[in-house]
């Protein structure tokens, strides 16, 4: 017998390939914004973006600050830190409109996305999505890859206010998914506000560890740690259900 009779995904980088979608928008803004920055340099520019070092999209998961504050302040350390001008309140927006629409655009489901809901749903469990950004938000990014139908948007920030790691959102989601936590498993690509938080939340948590780099270093020791925590670590979506015990037919 699986372990679960749910599971919950995150949506950025899990279901949804996000970092080439930021890779697509940042290009997009560097041609505009930062023209003498080449494109060798556009990893440095991602990396940068997605390791948020101040934690400003973490302080918005955390009720502390807006979506469009903390967006604003990420931009104009982007661009401090490779030597553009500072783009101001009227710049940013412009800013903006070049950032969204080059991230939307590139937006695409990961390969294996499709194939593990569907393996998910037949096999009778229930499937469904909490994410760290705003309901409709996510609702527009699964509905652009084909997921909408299948994986119903349960739990986003504005719904209680806060994100993970909060344990809320987590009990939150289960709850609308109509599974009990211990009989549910949350599968995000971030060891600590993912798989670890949800292990605290009392759900199992499952990491799915793609092969590249990760958003922000990950010491061996607390892979460890987690695992010993009973994270389940996995390197796609593909190996997820043997992961949750499930058999092939």
């Amino acid at each position: 017998m699986t372990a679960v009779d749910g599971v919950l995904f995150d949506i950025d980088d899990t279901l949804v390939d996000t970092r080439a979608a930021f890779g697509a928008a940042l290009a997009a803004v560097a041609e505009r914004y930062l023209p003498h920055v080449g494109a060798d340099q556009h990893p440095a520019l991602l990396a940068t973006w997605r390791a948020d070092a101040n934690g400003h999209y973490a302080r918005y998961t955390r009720g502390e600050t807006g979506y469009a504050d903390q967006r604003r302040v990420r931009a104009e350390e982007l661009q401090e830190a490779f030597g553009g001008a500072p783009l101001g309140a009227d710049g940013y927006d412009a800013w903006n409109a070049v950032f969204e629409e080059g991230f939307a655009r590139a937006w695409s489901a990961h390969p294996d996305a499709h194939d593990v809901v569907h393996a998910l749903l037949g096999s009778g469990l229930a499937v469904g999505a909490l994410s760290n950004a705003s309901v409709a938000y996510q609702t527009s990014k699964l509905e652009r890859v084909g997921l909408d139908a299948t994986v119903p948007m349960l739990v986003g920030v504005d719904t209680l206010g806060v994100g993970k790691p909060d344990p809320r959102v987590f009990l939150e989601a289960c709850r609308r998914l109509g599974t009990e936590p211990d009989r549910t498993a949350y599968v995000g690509d971030e060891l600590d506000v993912d798989a670890r938080a949800a292990v605290a939340a009392g759900l199992l948590g499952v990491w799915v560890d793609r092969p590249g780099p990760r958003r922000v270093p990950v010491p061996d020791d607390d892979v460890a740690a987690a695992r010993a925590a009973g994270v389940r670590v996995v390197a796609s979506l593909a190996e997820l259900p043997a992961a949750l015990g499930l058999t092939a037919s």
